[in-house]
């Protein structure tokens, strides 16, 4: 089993930047990686960003060179940077953990941008 617990999210004007974070606790040495999604209002829930237990980072198309994921391995954490926020970056931003063939979903955080 793996808990996961967001925080961080605000309300925030156009350029701005935010950090959201995911605590993690739990079976923490089965994780294969973890993902940031998030859902707009009337939108789908999307991928965001990725992080590999090597390191590795995967982005979508539409945050890659304002968001960056990384982690803290001494603080069971995963942040999400975000920069350069837009109108569109409004939404829930939820983290998953991958473990043993299934998937760790948070309760997410709401991350609103004002213009």
């Amino acid at each position: 089993q793996v808990h996961l617990v967001e925080s961080g999210g605000g309300l925030v004007q156009t350029g701005g930047s935010l950090r959201v974070s995911c605590a993690v606790s739990g079976d923490i040495s089965s994780i294969t990686g973890m993902d940031w999604y998030r859902q707009g209002p009337g939108n789908q829930r999307e991928f965001v960003a990725a992080i590999a237990v090597g390191g590795n980072t995967n982005y979508a198309d539409s945050v890659k060179g304002r968001f960056t994921i990384s982690r803290d391995n001494a603080k069971n954490t995963v942040y999400l940077h975000m920069n350069s926020l837009k109108v569109e970056d409004t939404a829930v931003y939820s983290c998953v953990a991958g473990s043993e063939g299934r998937d760790y979903w948070g309760r997410g955080t709401q991350v609103t941008v004002s213009s």
